[in-house]
């Protein structure tokens, strides 16, 4: 029998798994404030992503993120035009907006502002008027042994957190229309090696920020009417389940 894990340590480990145990917990605190955006103004005028910043340590995640929210709004949203970021850098590289736009976000770092005729051009080259700009401010994860014996790590409670803020741009306007912060702790046990990924914490984070987005009539022909630009659109790519996790 040495060697072996004893059968108590099996069954109480398959007893923690019959009463929930597992169960992820999920702490989400969110924060937004509507300054212009109306219900079914991105029904009738879309949205793109454009490139988003990140605190130091996180830059590598910028694009994954931009990702998962462009497939996540597409998904919750389905009578919205949506571009995700690398749609919409191909229309301002096309456009030859690609100099302007550097100088943007080289002036955005300072000030915190997108500068006015830049959004606008940028908006008419994709043909919407709202941009979407997410901040990642802060990702972490964590690991602490539950339940073991004899040397074995049986289970374990792994832990992410996320931190996000995201804004949407009228780039008619210049001004931001609508924005939200979003704070995110999920705790899970699992026997597993794999960490909870950066595009999956940013997923759970974008399906609670785009809830808080305003709606257009839930009628559904009033809905299509105001997104007929999006039924013509070119369609968004999806994102597999490997490329989230």
């Amino acid at each position: 029998m040495r060697g072996k894990i004893p059968s108590f340590w099996v069954a109480a480990a398959a007893a923690m798994l019959l009463t929930g145990c597992f169960t992820a917990q999920i702490h989400p605190t969110v924060r937004e404030r509507n300054m212009s955006l109306l219900p079914g103004d991105l029904e009738a005028h879309g949205i793109a992503f454009i490139t988003p910043s990140a605190a130091t340590g996180q830059e590598e995640e910028k694009q994954a993120v931009a990702l998962v929210f462009a497939e996540t709004l597409s998904e919750e949203r389905k009578f919205i035009r949506v571009l995700p970021l690398a749609q919409t850098l191909g229309v301002i590289n096309k456009a030859g907006l690609a100099d302007a736009y550097k100088r943007m976000y080289y002036d955005y770092r300072d000030t915190g502002l997108f500068e006015r005729n830049v959004l606008r051009e940028i908006g008419k080259a994709t043909g919407t008027r709202y941009l979407a700009q997410i901040k990642v401010q802060g990702f972490g994860q964590s690991a602490k042994e539950r339940f073991g014996a004899f040397g074995f790590r049986i289970v374990e409670t792994k832990t992410a957190s996320v931190r996000l803020f995201f804004q949407i741009w009228d780039s008619q306007e210049g001004t931001v229309a609508w924005e939200a912060t979003q704070e995110l702790h999920y705790s899970y046990d699992t026997f597993k090696e794999s960490q909870l990924t950066m595009p999956r914490a940013a997923e759970l984070a974008a399906q609670d920020l785009i809830a808080k987005l305003p709606r257009a009539p839930e009628n559904t022909d009033a809905a299509q009417k105001l997104a007929e630009p999006r039924m013509n659109a070119p369609q968004t790519l999806s994102l597999d389940a490997d490329q989230r996790r």
